[in-house]
Protein backbone atom coordinates (compact mmCIF):
# COMPACT_ATOMS: atom_id res chain seq x y z
CA UNK A 1 0.00 0.00 0.00
CA UNK A 2 1.51 3.55 -0.92
CA UNK A 3 0.41 6.59 1.24
CA UNK A 4 1.10 10.32 0.26
CA UNK A 5 0.16 12.89 2.44
CA UNK A 6 -1.29 15.79 0.45
CA UNK A 7 -1.51 18.48 3.12
CA UNK A 8 -1.13 18.12 7.11
CA UNK A 9 -4.63 19.47 7.46
CA UNK A 10 -8.28 18.63 6.15
CA UNK A 11 -9.16 21.32 3.66
CA UNK A 12 -12.08 20.13 1.22
CA UNK A 13 -11.14 22.76 -1.67
CA UNK A 14 -7.55 20.67 -1.83
CA UNK A 15 -9.70 17.12 -1.41
CA UNK A 16 -11.44 18.10 -4.49
CA UNK A 17 -8.93 19.73 -6.46
CA UNK A 18 -7.10 16.34 -5.63
CA UNK A 19 -9.82 14.33 -7.05
CA UNK A 20 -10.29 16.06 -10.05
CA UNK A 21 -6.27 16.47 -10.73
CA UNK A 22 -6.60 12.26 -10.61
CA UNK A 23 -9.34 12.48 -12.72
CA UNK A 24 -7.68 14.38 -15.45
CA UNK A 25 -4.22 12.62 -15.27
CA UNK A 26 -5.06 9.21 -14.98
CA UNK A 27 -5.98 7.17 -17.97
CA UNK A 28 -8.54 4.36 -17.17
CA UNK A 29 -9.35 6.04 -13.48
CA UNK A 30 -13.11 4.93 -12.68
CA UNK A 31 -14.61 7.08 -10.47
CA UNK A 32 -16.51 4.92 -7.34
CA UNK A 33 -18.50 6.12 -4.29
CA UNK A 34 -17.94 9.30 -2.18
CA UNK A 35 -18.58 8.36 1.45
CA UNK A 36 -18.83 10.94 3.69
CA UNK A 37 -18.77 10.84 7.93
CA UNK A 38 -20.76 11.98 10.76
CA UNK A 39 -17.43 14.94 11.07
CA UNK A 40 -17.47 15.76 7.44
CA UNK A 41 -14.72 13.65 6.80
CA UNK A 42 -15.13 12.35 2.63
CA UNK A 43 -13.49 9.54 1.29
CA UNK A 44 -13.14 9.37 -2.49
CA UNK A 45 -12.77 5.67 -3.76
CA UNK A 46 -11.21 4.79 -7.88
CA UNK A 47 -10.13 2.06 -9.34
CA UNK A 48 -7.83 1.38 -11.88
CA UNK A 49 -7.39 -2.06 -13.42
CA UNK A 50 -8.28 -3.70 -10.50
CA UNK A 51 -6.16 -1.64 -7.83
CA UNK A 52 -7.96 0.51 -5.71
CA UNK A 53 -7.02 4.24 -4.71
CA UNK A 54 -8.57 6.22 -1.89
CA UNK A 55 -8.46 9.95 -1.49
CA UNK A 56 -9.41 11.06 1.76
CA UNK A 57 -10.03 14.51 3.62
CA UNK A 58 -10.39 13.35 7.29
CA UNK A 59 -11.33 15.91 9.87
CA UNK A 60 -10.19 13.19 12.64
CA UNK A 61 -6.47 13.14 11.29
CA UNK A 62 -6.53 16.60 10.15
CA UNK A 63 -5.55 15.98 6.92
CA UNK A 64 -6.01 15.37 3.51
CA UNK A 65 -4.24 11.99 2.13
CA UNK A 66 -4.07 9.58 -1.01
CA UNK A 67 -3.73 5.44 0.14
CA UNK A 68 -3.05 3.27 -2.94
CA UNK A 69 -2.40 -0.12 -4.11
CA UNK A 70 -0.34 1.29 -7.00
CA UNK A 71 2.53 3.73 -6.87
CA UNK A 72 1.21 7.06 -8.12
CA UNK A 73 4.51 9.00 -8.25
CA UNK A 74 4.15 8.92 -12.11
CA UNK A 75 1.38 11.18 -12.33
CA UNK A 76 2.49 13.13 -9.80
CA UNK A 77 4.11 16.07 -12.49
CA UNK A 78 0.63 16.47 -13.45
CA UNK A 79 -1.17 16.06 -9.98
CA UNK A 80 0.13 18.88 -8.06
CA UNK A 81 0.57 19.42 -4.25
CA UNK A 82 -1.23 21.71 -2.40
Amino acid sequence: MFEYNICNQADETIFEKQCLALEKNIPGLIKEDLLTDVDGSKTQKYSLNGSEIIVCNSYYLDEVNIKSDIGLEQYFQYLGTY
